[in-house]
Parts: C-alpha cells; structure tokens; sequence
C-alpha cells in the first residue's frame, strides 16, 4: 500500500504538472470507486485544477468548477491503486481504470488499480465537506514533517497495544503503513511488540526523531528519483522491511521476520529485541 512519502511524492509532481490544467471530463469506469453522487462527477467538467496535495495516506485534487464552486476530489489508492498522468487516453477497454480525470487538450489523470479487489475509492466533495468526511475528520495527526511534540502522550492511551500496530493506526497517527513501520521501529531501535502506552520521555523522543529521519530521508530520495511519468512500483529506499535473512545495516545481525496472512514485519533481533528471535505471530509468543 503506498504510504505517506509514496502519496507525498505523487502528489507533488502531479501538482507540479496539472496546476492551471483545464479538467475537460470526468468518468468512474470503476463501479464501486466513486462513493458520491452530489455534486456530480460531470460538476468537474470545463474545472481548473488548482491544486494535488496529501492528507495522510490520501491524495486530494482541488478544482475550481467551471461555475466558481470549490471542488475536492478525494482518494484513497488502498493497496493496489496508482494516480498517475497520461499522455493518452485510456482505451475503454482498460480493465484497470477506476476514475478519468481528462484533461485538455489530450492528457489524462487516471487511478487504475491492479487485481480484483476493486477497494481504491474516491468522493468529489464540496471544500468546506472535505474536513468533515469520516476518512479524514478521523485521522490522527500528520506523522511527517512535524509529527506530535508530545508523542507519549499521543502514544499512552493505547497503553498495552504493541508499537508496530499503534503507528500503523491512522486514527493515532495519519500516513504510517506496513513498510515504514519497520523501518522506523528499526531507526530507533525499538521493539515492534514494545507497548505504546510505556514508553519513558527519551524513547519517546527518539522515536519521534526516526520518525522525521526515515519519512525525510525517503522523501529526499524520491526527489532525486521520481520524475513524470510515476512508475507503478517506487524504489522504496528500504533497509530492513522485504530484507529478512540478510544482515542488518547496522550491526551485521541476520534480519528476521514475523509473519502474518497479509504481511511480514521484519526487524533486527540485536538492534530491537535483546537479542530475541520473535516466533511467527501464528505461534502468538516469544521464543524462551
């Protein structure tokens, strides 16, 4: 699923790209993305796209409408969506298209998503609903670039749940996934099964700087790399999550990994554990 810096650079360089762009028309080839209907969809036609910004894991394109009226088209790629711009139209035939945004004179802002699933979403909502949509009204704060001072305290409430769940939690903390995770659990040297409601004031704080540094640095990364067109897979600049069995960066220790139906949480045993190997969650404890 793209996180926060994957979404942030996308928008980006879409916004880069389309600002002033004139949206010819609209269409939901995908039957269950768009999860509104008033303003319609055709409300976008002859519009000004004004802005692409982020709201955690969420891109929003902001356009003024042809009659005046401040337009937000909100969406969610959920694991398997891409926003990308064309310079081509979508063939009808495109099994992968979900929304078209078109526009003039040929180019096209298209989410397609891979698979079946069909779980990537959108909603055109009015500028002054798009706080108050439940996917956004919600969200935790902005893990980056300044996520809470008084992380703890973020933090406490969740008490006995483990770290790696707490800050994959978008109503605790908004733009943090599976991938990212690891890697900043990893920077701070901090257990993935660590109980966020106990953490003291330096692990805290230090958990907060990795925060900054991993989500920074892979930001800075994708400016050196990610131009138009955006490529379907980003080169994720990893160093411990999809790296289980080599050695890590920092000590040279073998990576492990726990997995799960859906996922696999990689860490340093050295750098994270004390040394423990944590058994597959399926097992559901730690190895004695």
């Amino acid at each position: 699923m793209p996180e926060l810096p994957e979404v942030e650079i996308t928008a980006r360089r879409l916004h880069e790209a389309l600002v002033g762009a004139t949206v010819e028309s609209a269409m939901a080839p995908g039957l269950n993305t768009l999860k509104t209907f008033d303003p319609p969809l055709g409300a976008l036609d002859g519009g000004t796209i004004t802005a692409v910004r982020r709201i955690g894991k969420h891109l929003v394109v902001d356009v003024r409408s042809a009659a005046g009226e401040d337009l937000c088209v909100l969406l969610h790629l959920m694991s398997a969506g891409r926003l990308q711009l064309y310079d081509k139209r979508a063939s009808m035939k495109d099994r992968t298209s979900r929304l078209l945004l078109r526009i003039a004179p040929d180019r096209e802002l298209r989410l397609r998503e891979f698979g079946t699933k069909q779980a990537a979403w959108a909603k055109l909502l009015r500028a002054g609903e798009l706080a108050e949509d439940p996917a956004l009204a919600s969200l935790g704060p902005e893990a980056w670039p300044d996520p809470p001072a008084d992380l703890r305290d973020v933090l406490a409430p969740q008490k006995a749940r483990p770290l790696q769940a707490v800050l994959r939690d978008q109503h605790v903390l908004a733009g943090i996934g599976r991938s990212w995770v690891d890697e900043i659990l990893w920077e701070a040297k901090l257990s993935p099964f660590a109980r966020a409601g106990g953490l003291d004031e330096d692990e805290a704080r230090v958990l907060r700087e990795a925060i900054v540094a991993r989500l920074g640095a892979a930001l800075a990364h994708y400016e050196d790399v990610v131009r138009l067109p955006i490529p379907d897979k980003l080169p994720l600049p990893l160093r411990i999550h999809r790296h289980h069995g080599e050695p890590c960066p920092r000590c040279a220790t073998v990576i492990e990994a726990v997995h799960y139906e859906e996922q696999v949480l990689c860490y340093c045993p050295q750098c994270q554990t004390g040394g423990k190997v944590l058994k597959d969650r399926r097992l559901s404890r730690l190895l004695k």
